[in-house]
């Protein structure tokens, strides 16, 4: 602490002022990130620009040429450089690990916006600040004296702060006024969920300051890369968290009455009853993701769920990528072996193809991208969903209805009279579903469906369990698709593995696919974690895929000793690669982890 003391003393004696491009110039060629040459050419393009940019944004505009190996010096490298050289810890902002309601008390936002500062950490003894002038701190003593608490500033890209300034002091904005005109509408028992359309104070769910807060909502989540937004009223307060590459993280925490008034907003959107808090809700939004430079983003779907729990009404969001229909097997993840085998199948005329895997495991987006490039104009694709998870214009979709009697037997019965050449139904549940598609598949139409089970060779036996006949099941079932999503590790950050590791991960890796072996080359990687990925290591994730294709000896093995471990053991035989080693292959290809794939995925028997 004294050395950065000291050399952020010695900085600021230095050049006490604002920054200047001039002086930056010479500070990187003195610094050898430039060559002298690159620092003549940026004075010459900077020289004959005025921009009010700030410098560092300036010279990011430039694009100059890093001498060591020639990149292009953009705002985050040049911010790195300057944090180094000025003392400074660098900061790339993380809005999911800023309080924003405790740093917007710190100062206003008319003082952040004048000082081009921002708070971003508040802790008992200690305000951590950013800033991209790192030599101007006369505002430092004012706020250490204000709040009673030690600055810590921390050098960020000077666009990140402008940025996070307007939507944190927004936000916080929104919520104040907000919770002023509502008051805290809360409750604090089970017994009282019963009464509260009588006895909760609810804001209007019109309120400007309420439109604001769930626009930054959906705003947030989207740059987040969220898959799902949770809603989730406590006792003492609501809780905001986003699910990204399969793992919850907590975004933000607010009074009850402000989450009450945020679920009514999203369900009048969303055509639900805004009364009704008692019972289960299903709806959907359609908006828009705001693309680069304000212009007109794409359109994303939302489908919304609401629970009646002992503190609220609880809402799930979850959001649907407007790409996952139009992705290609590779981007999917699937293997060139499997892709094509894959591709076999759905090119066939008539039959019945299935997916199985735990919810949450890909099978929609497998199932839409699959159908997305199957619907031609000359063919007519229909399906039958429990919900519609998304509004597709190229496919026929029909919403299962339980209280109209409409489950997915009648809905699949109701489509055969359609003139369907390809159909999808949600899911197979039980014994006059099974037989409807097995019908389906007999009269000649090709049939889409999910099952849940652990692995491909465990849904033939699902189907029997269900009562299909074996003749029947070989007559109709082409081949069954499992699959399950493992996180990709970040690529920004990923670090391979030396050369004691790479042998102990190998021999880890053997004994995970025992019997099959470990071929080929063999390049893992660790997760290390950087801002890109919010320090996990993980940045997306991929499938795997484990596909049984019904042959003629697998035909046979079904008629004559229906078992699932000789279901298993033919189906290898005719070219099944199980789970974990397609996870296995992945991991060889530095890819994931071994960690993930055993979390995710079935052992090999």
């Amino acid at each position: 602490m004294k050395n950065q003391a000291s050399a952020h003393a010695a900085a600021a004696e230095f050049n006490p002022g604002p920054l200047d491009w001039r002086t930056l110039v010479e500070w990187l060629r003195a610094d050898e990130v430039i060559s002298a040459d690159e620092a003549r050419r940026t004075i010459a393009r900077c020289a004959s620009a005025h921009s009010a940019q700030h410098p560092l944004q300036r010279l990011a505009v430039v694009a100059m040429a890093r001498a060591a190996d020639g990149r292009v010096l953009d705002a985050e490298s040049l911010t790195q450089w300057l944090a180094e050289r000025s003392g400074l810890t660098y900061l790339r902002i993380d809005p999911l690990k800023v309080d924003v309601g405790r740093v917007a008390d710190v100062m206003s936002a008319a003082y952040a916006e004048r000082h081009k500062v921002l708070p971003v950490q508040v802790s008992p003894v200690e305000v951590v600040v950013a800033t991209a002038e790192p030599f101007i701190r006369d505002w430092v003593q004012e706020v250490e004296r204000q709040t009673r608490k030690t600055v810590r500033l921390v050098l960020a890209s000077p666009q990140d702060i402008s940025r996070y300034t307007a939507e944190f002091f927004a936000l916080a904005k929104s919520v104040r006024a907000a919770n002023k005109s509502g008051g805290q509408a809360g409750f604090g028992s089970f017994e009282q969920l019963v009464e509260l359309g009588k006895t909760n104070k609810q804001l209007d769910a019109n309120d400007q300051s309420v439109v604001q807060v769930v626009d930054w909502l959906w705003q947030y989540a989207f740059d987040q890369r969220a898959s799902d937004i949770h809603l989730e009223p406590r006792r003492e307060q609501g809780v905001i968290r986003f699910r990204i590459d399969g793992v919850l993280h907590p975004v933000y925490q607010m009074p009850i009455g402000v989450m009450n008034a945020m679920t009514a907003r999203i369900k009048l959107l969303g055509r639900m009853d805004v009364v009704e808090r008692r019972r289960p809700q299903d709806g959907r939004i359609k908006t828009l993701r705001p693309g680069i430079g304000g212009a007109k983003g794409d359109e994303v779907e939302m489908r919304l769920s609401t629970l009646p729990t002992a503190f609220g009404e609880k809402l799930v969001m979850r959001i649907f990528d407007p790409d996952s229909t139009v992705k290609d097997l590779s981007a999917l993840g699937f293997a060139a072996h499997d892709a094509q085998r894959w591709e076999g199948l759905t090119q066939r005329p008539h039959g019945i193809v299935l997916v199985t895997g735990p919810t949450g495991s890909g099978k929609t987006t497998t199932l839409y991208a699959t159908l997305k490039r199957l619907a031609t104009e000359e063919v007519n694709v229909s399906t039958v969903e429990d919900p519609i998870e998304m509004i597709e214009p190229a496919f026929n979709q029909t919403q299962v209805q339980a209280h109209l009697d409409l489950d997915f037997a009648q809905g699949l019965r109701a489509l055969m009279r359609q003139d369907p050449d390809i159909i999808m139904v949600g899911e197979v549940r039980d014994l006059p579903t099974a037989e409807m598609a097995v019908q389906a598949a007999l009269t000649g139409h090709l049939v889409f469906t999910t099952l849940h089970t652990n692995d491909a060779p465990s849904a033939i036996m699902r189907l029997m369990e269900l009562g299909i006949p074996p003749y029947l099941i070989n007559a109709t079932v082409l081949g069954v698709l499992a699959q399950r999503l493992v996180r990709t590790l970040c690529p920004a950050c990923r670090t391979r593995e030396d050369e004691a590791e790479t042998k102990s991960s190998r021999e880890s890796l053997a004994d995970l696919v025992k019997p099959w072996q470990v071929s080929g080359k063999y390049k893992p990687y660790r997760p290390v974690g950087c801002v890109d990925c919010r320090m996990t290591g993980f940045r997306g994730r991929m499938g795997l895929y484990e596909l049984l294709v019904v042959t003629e000896d697998l035909k046979d093995q079904i008629n004559r000793e229906p078992r699932l471990e000789s279901l298993r053991k033919q189906a290898v035989k005719d070219g099944m690669r199980p789970l974990r080693l397609a996870g296995a292959a992945r991991v060889a290809e530095g890819l994931t982890t071994l960690d993930e794939v055993l979390a995710t995925t079935p052992p090999v028997n």
